[in-house]
């Protein structure tokens, strides 16, 4: 065995000295890269590949289902802002059913199904208050999860306690309800219309202007009523839900607005609006010239009068003796004749007489105020660990931003009728510490980078090329020593009279010859048999 070591030993010895710098290199270089490949893919497929356990968990079943989990050793992930449990794939099944007959995930909620499991004679009417409510609660959340576009509701129901007297009217209830919608994701009317009707019809005595539906960025649901509702509301009811219906629709245009700039969860806006609901009918009568000139009406009527008078003077009387003449002074003229003329025009114009009746629109937006609210903090943390705040000089430029756009439209949403506007006056920006979700870290299965394939793939092309090109020059070395060896070897011509050699002879005779012109290689090839046997 030790000889034959040696005689490996040996071969490899002999071919490396054989080889170039280059092929030593690349030699080299090539084991080293197969055995990183081998020890990158090893590293990589130890690590299993990881399904969803359960998602959109609460933080409380998420903290159940990894207790759980750690206590098991089982390994396990978290995604999706810490709301889905990634587990090893072989084990999704068996978890699901093991967790499953544990009652886990357990959100602690109560349904229907706690009172058919713990029915007690011993519970009181409170605790039984208490408790229906709860499930309630739990029940209708889970019928508004089920509805497209809302991952997960939060309900809460204030009932007011029964009265004790028959002629007393029962008091109505109440509902607030908190829906997580994904991002981008609009309900529509005829959703938010279900969702209100859902929950009115699912508590008692709950009308459904007593409930209030928001979302998680403080957005709210407000049903609209049809026309035959709001014909039958009084005034005071009509003018709030105009007004509301106007902030709602600023403060929805000014939030999308901001939030495209600093974020959603950055920026809240409040917008707080002042509407003229006066309602005014005005007659006119107006009488104005129908030509196109002056003020001069339109001619009906003309009437011209023309007199012309000639002839021989008249009689003279005696001088002085009128009433209205000079004493002694002779009021005729004996030599010339008497003669006058008189024109005279009458023209009757007429006018246009108007009659407005003019009624003028109620809705004029008097007054408009908008509150924003930006959170101070930054994305990222310094060296210590604490969270980056924004700066003086980055909180006015982004104030001036915001006071840019919100006074265009202030002065554009204002009646012009009320006079100049200062938007400035108008607008207050608060910059201030947001408390808002915690943010967990995103963890995903590690898979193996293309990187690493396009390296293995191209060591393993070098390899098979180096292998291919050593095997066929080691083929060749070898044909042609066996061909110089047949060379050097004497061709022994038998003579007719001898038998004919067999085959054993004919190796017996090589063997010989062998031994006497090349000891040593006899010699190794004797180890090499005894090695064998």
């Amino acid at each position: 065995m030790r000889e034959k070591l040696q005689l490996y030993n040996e071969k490899v010895t002999e071919f490396w000295k054989g080889r170039t710098l280059a092929q030593k290199s690349i030699l080299i270089g090539a084991i080293i890269g197969l055995f990183i490949l081998i020890i990158g893919v090893s590293a990589f497929a130890s690590n299993p590949k990881m399904e969803p356990l359960y998602s959109n968990l609460s933080l409380q079943e998420v903290g159940q289902i990894t207790t759980e989990l750690d206590s098991r050793g089982i390994k396990h992930e978290l995604s999706d802002g810490g709301r889905t449990v990634l587990v090893p794939q072989e084990h999704v099944d068996s978890l699901k059913v093991g967790l499953a007959s544990q009652g886990l995930p357990n959100s602690g909620n109560i349904d229907y199904s706690f009172f058919s499991a713990n029915t007690s004679w011993g519970m009181t009417d409170n605790e039984f208050d208490v408790i229906k409510l709860d499930a309630m609660q739990t029940e209708l959340s889970n019928l508004i999860k089920s509805i497209e576009g809302i991952e997960d509701a939060k309900v809460m129901i204030n009932k007011p306690e029964e009265s004790i007297f028959v002629g007393e009217k029962a008091q109505a209830a109440s509902a607030s309800v908190v829906i997580n919608t994904p991002y981008g994701v609009n309900l529509k009317e005829s959703q938010i219309s279900s969702l209100y009707h859902l929950v009115s019809k699912s508590v008692p005595n709950l009308p459904t202007d007593n409930i209030v539906i928001m979302n998680q960025n403080f957005e709210y649901f407000d049903l609209k009523k049809s026309n035959s509702i709001a014909s039958n509301m009084g005034s005071y009811e009509q003018q709030q839900q105009i007004r509301n219906n106007i902030e709602r629709d600023i403060q929805r245009r000014v939030q999308q607005m901001l939030g495209m700039m600093v974020g959603q969860d950055k920026v809240i806006v409040s917008v707080t609006a002042d509407v003229d609901f006066t309602k005014e009918n005005r007659q006119e009568n107006l009488v104005k010239p129908s030509g196109p000139e002056g003020d001069e009406g339109l001619p009906v009527s003309v009437e011209r009068i023309t007199e012309t008078y000639s002839g021989n003077p008249p009689v003279g009387g005696t001088p002085g003796t009128g009433e209205e003449d000079v004493p002694n002074y002779d009021t005729t003229d004996g030599e010339n004749d008497g003669s006058y003329e008189m024109e005279r025009e009458t023209i009757n114009n007429e006018y246009n007489r108007i009659q407005r009746s003019i009624v003028e629109s109620p809705y004029k937006l008097r007054d408009l105020g908008i509150q924003v609210a930006v959170d101070e903090n930054k994305n990222g943390t310094d060296g210590e660990g604490n969270t980056l705040k924004l700066t003086a000089q980055e909180q006015q430029t982004v104030e001036e931003s915001i006071q840019s756009i919100l006074s265009s439209i202030i002065q554009t949403s204002i009646d012009k009728e009320y006079g100049p506007v200062n938007p400035t006056e108008k607008i207050a920006v608060e910059f201030q510490e947001f408390n808002g979700k915690p943010q967990f870290p995103t963890s995903s299965t590690p898979v193996i980078p293309v990187w690493l394939y396009a390296v293995g793939g191209v060591l393993l092309v070098i390899i098979v090329a180096l292998i291919w090109m050593l095997a066929r020059r080691n083929k060749r070395e070898s044909v042609q020593e066996e061909y110089v060896e047949r060379q050097q070897s004497p061709v022994s011509v038998p003579d007719i009279d001898e038998e004919q050699e067999t085959e054993e002879s004919l190796r017996r005779k090589q063997l010989e010859r062998m031994a006497k012109d090349k000891p040593e290689d006899f010699a190794k090839l004797l180890r090499t048999w005894i090695a064998e046997d």
